[in-house]
């Protein structure tokens, strides 16, 4: 049945489902790590540990947006 799907809309399919999954992935580990490490809160000054989040936080966004970029770059044959 896979070798039904033309390759055009595979790769489209491809694409979205990694962008979601990427996206997906990116969001929770931040949050995992910013919220049960209490890391994203800055409760009265600001701590090593919420800078180095941040940092981290801002380095992967920008990675995370190279990819979407790099993704969604590629022409489709149809235009």
């Amino acid at each position: 049945m896979a070798d039904m799907v033309e390759p055009e809309v595979k790769d489209f399919l491809r694409r979205v489902l990694s962008s979601i999954f990427w996206g997906f992935f990116w969001l929770m580990l931040n949050m995992t790590i910013g919220i049960y490490f209490g890391l994203l809160f800055v409760n009265g000054k600001l701590s090593a540990g919420n800078i180095i989040f941040y940092s981290f936080f801002l380095i992967s966004l920008f990675f995370l947006i190279r990819f979407y970029i790099r993704t969604w770059k590629k022409k489709f044959p149809h235009g």
